[in-house]
């Protein structure tokens, strides 16, 4: 039982040097992470949709499904800010299973750890430079941060990964809207716990150094359901839990107050089409609350091409190879339902 050192990978620098983002959407990144910063402090009315598919398998159908997103945003720029999201690693529940990009580029080949790590950069500046805008990543592993850190405008944290020491304190370090997702558990306070931790300063190791971080004040929480004792899919969009969720937050040393809600996963226990449900009842409880409309900022949508999933191998363009996720159309009427509701 032992590590086997197979290859020591190219260091966060000198992948940025070799693939580097054009200053012109440099700038257009900090123009969009400033947007989003409004939102998330209250100073812009206007709502966050994260959407896109489960998992960034491949680059060609993810940047066709992004720049579609392109003319979409333009229609609703007033009430709606589109982030896309480019996922680039898969937590995988019992370790099995595809990985995601950054590991796996190709699904169907081996792991290539170092092949993957240009890929993920590779695709997430091309979908910048087609679509005009900056994507969401899921960071399952904290050190890849460096590698990606000049390209996304919003980060997740997993709910398998929120209750983790390394990634509270790496994202103390993040300079972006930060999301952490309830654990599967479902506990309000271990997430509230992740957001605090991730608000304040740290002193720790990362990457080899020695660092301080000066803490990230837009962390923030993001509902995605849960998973009972017995194994089944509890809800937490509902009116009631964002009411619950409000009040905890007033019970803490928190600043910017934000929740995001994620549609899929346990929220509908991964019945994509549901998603278009959960989104308008999230709006309508918006309606109905001052309050629930302030704490309330987006959504977040699995969405691809071509609903439902795939199996690895079948080789249907734009569809899912992991979660099944909403269809193009259903999609794009969500989006101006969503714009249409935020009054």
């Amino acid at each position: 039982m032992s590590f086997t050192y197979l290859n020591q990978l190219p260091s966060p620098e000198e992948i940025r040097k070799e693939y580097p983002l054009d200053a012109k959407y440099q700038e257009l990144k900090k123009e969009r992470d400033l947007a989003i910063r409004k939102v998330l402090t209250g100073e812009d009315d206007r709502f966050l949709v994260i959407i896109g598919p489960c998992s960034a398998d491949s680059e060609d159908s993810v940047c066709d499904y992004v720049s579609r997103l392109t003319d979409v945003a333009e229609k609703v720029k007033d009430r709606v800010i589109i982030i896309p999201r480019i996922y680039t690693n898969k937590p995988r529940t019992t370790g099995e299973g595809y990985k995601g990009i950054a590991t796996q580029p190709d699904p169907e080949k081996a792991p290539d750890m170092i092949a993957g790590l240009i890929a993920m950069r590779k695709m997430q500046i091309r979908a910048i430079e087609e679509s005009g805008l900056t994507p969401a990543d899921e960071m399952l592993y904290p050190e890849n941060w460096s590698y990606i850190e000049d390209l996304l405008s919003y980060v997740a944290i997993g709910a398998r990964s929120v209750e983790d020491q390394q990634h509270r304190l790496t994202v103390s370090g993040f300079d972006v809207a930060s999301g952490m997702k309830n654990p599967t558990s479902g506990d309000f306070s271990v997430m509230l716990n992740s957001v605090y931790a991730a608000q304040h300063p740290h002193h720790f190791s990362y990457r080899g150094y020695e660092v301080e971080t000066t803490g990230n004040d837009l962390t923030h929480v993001v509902l995605r359901g849960a998973v009972s004792k017995h194994g089944n899919s509890t809800q937490n969009y509902h009116y009631e839990d964002i009411m619950r969720l409000i009040q905890m937050y007033n019970e803490r040393d928190l600043v910017n107050p934000a929740a995001i809600i994620d549609a899929n996963h346990s929220n509908s226990n991964k019945k994509y089409a549901e998603q278009v449900r959960i989104v308008k009842e999230v709006m309508h409880n918006r309606e109905l609350s001052s309050d629930i409309k302030k704490m309330v900022k987006g959504v977040m949508v699995e969405s691809y091409i071509e609903p439902g999933s795939q199996k690895i191998g079948e080789h249907i363009y734009g569809k899912s190879i992991t979660d099944p996720c909403l269809g193009w159309e259903e999609s794009e009427k969500l989006i101006y339902t969503i714009a249409e509701m935020n009054k």
